[in-house]
């Protein structure tokens, strides 16, 4: 059934998707010889500077290889929809970025690369690994279908300035004072806290975040859906509500897909945002290091009964070869070049993400307040989303439950319990 269920959903976007997928058919999937191609995902402040940001590495690959790398940087809002057609065609490029929650998704397609141990062999062994990152590439009890590439949580990054002329001494540590602080915080121009309301991968991120703090499970333990449990309902409401009734969220928000919600928050429009490793987005905005705060992503001030100390998902990219790929081994050259200590050093620093190996772990770059923060995070309270296949139609269902949520609120419209259960309910009938 969830074989099924990909494929639904890969041809239902293949024809839109393979317009767009890799420049003509000649080139698609064309890693023969000395070339491969290669689909990135959006880490930078825009799809033009991470193209500028890998160019040079890519670069060096191919005086050190021989191999010329052609790399297309695809949008979060586009990307998993292109992996699914490119899984469901047979034709796409050679190596691709896949965000780590949907490794199970990919893997189920059966398009994937699968690294046993052989493979992980060839591109440094196993060990090489952050054990907790590698337990995300993958299905349990199987193969991983990518390795990590970076790695990342969420964190809340606060306006040092606007909190200080708001007489706020402290970042906020539970959701009511996060309500509290973005009320004071709003007017004049700005507004408590940013998000991306029309963004399904980040709605659904948060989604299981609050569901984790409000007791609740998207997935049983046999991989069944369980979306409109009334834990899922009051987590999605306390998350929606900080646009439908505490105020503090700009209903412009409830647009916002392509990054937007940072651009608010470097350009002073918001005092508040929560993400995964803002800082080189922030910086290249101009705004500076010391002019924010970073700090855990709150809890509820009452957790409800059977409510996780989880503040984020276990986050991070992961890279993966198409099995479609006419160079195996160039492909696999590239993952082990893309996943060396001096490129691990150089991206992650870049990206302000932390790195996927072991090796590094200590180097300088990665000793900043953010870094450090993210790390306490994925050490201590972070949670895997479930790797079950229909892990990224979940995204897709539940993430676009809550985009329409976010349409209701800013429109004036009530956000209920009864509403968003009903959403949730059709979510689920939809993925069964």
């Amino acid at each position: 059934m969830s074989r099924r269920h990909l494929g639904m959903i890969a041809v239902a976007v293949l024809a839109a998707a393979s317009l767009t997928a890799c420049g003509d058919s000649d080139e698609a999937g064309s890693g023969s010889g000395k070339t491969l191609t290669y689909w990135a995902s959006n880490q930078g402040p825009s799809l033009e500077a991470d193209k500028q940001i890998l160019q040079p590495e890519l670069d060096k690959f191919e005086k050190q290889t021989g191999i010329k790398v052609t790399v297309e940087v695809v949008p979060w809002s586009d990307l998993l929809n292109r992996l699914l057609a490119a899984a469901a065609s047979g034709q796409g490029p050679d190596v691709v970025n896949i965000g780590n929650t949907w490794s199970a998704s990919m893997q189920a397609t059966g398009a994937m690369v699968e690294f046993d141990d052989a493979t992980l062999g060839k591109v440094g062994g196993k060990d090489r690994f952050v054990p907790a990152a590698l337990a995300a590439a993958g299905a349990p009890g199987k193969p991983p279908a990518a390795v990590p590439l970076y790695s990342l949580s969420y964190a809340l990054y606060y306006n040092k300035k606007a909190f200080a002329d708001a007489g706020i001494t402290s970042p906020p540590t539970t959701w009511e004072q996060v309500a509290e602080y973005g009320r004071k915080l709003t007017g004049n121009g700005r507004w408590g806290l940013a998000v991306e309301g029309a963004n399904p991968s980040e709605n659904a991120h948060h989604a299981f975040t609050f569901s984790q703090q409000y007791g609740g499970e998207w997935f049983d333990a046999s991989g069944k859906p369980t979306f409109d449990t009334p834990q899922n309902v009051a987590a999605v409401k306390r998350y929606v509500d900080l646009m439908a009734a505490d105020k503090v969220v700009n209903p412009s928000n409830a647009e916002y897909a392509q990054n937007q919600a940072v651009s608010d928050f470097a350009n002073g429009k918001a005092a508040m945002l929560l993400w995964q490793a803002a800082g080189s987005n922030l910086k290249s905005q101009n705004m500076a290091p010391d002019a924010y705060g970073v700090a855990p992503v709150p809890f509820p001030a009452t957790p409800p009964a059977g409510g996780k100390k989880v503040n984020s998902m276990v986050a991070g990219i992961n890279i993966a070869v198409f099995k479609h790929t006419k160079n195996k081994d160039g492909a696999l050259e590239f993952v082990k070049f893309m996943t060396s200590d001096a490129e691990q050093v150089a991206l992650n620093k870049t990206y302000g993400s932390l790195p996927a190996v072991k090796t590094v772990a200590g180097d300088a770059a990665f000793a900043a307040p953010e870094q450090k923060v993210l790390q306490e995070v994925l050490a201590t309270t972070a949670a895997p989303l479930p790797q079950v296949p229909n892990e990224s139609t979940f995204e897709t269902l539940v993430g676009t439950a809550i985009k329409e949520l976010f349409a209701d609120a800013a429109s004036g419209r009530p956000v209920t319990e009864d509403g968003i259960r009903q959403k949730l309910t059709r979510a689920q009938q939809q993925l069964r």
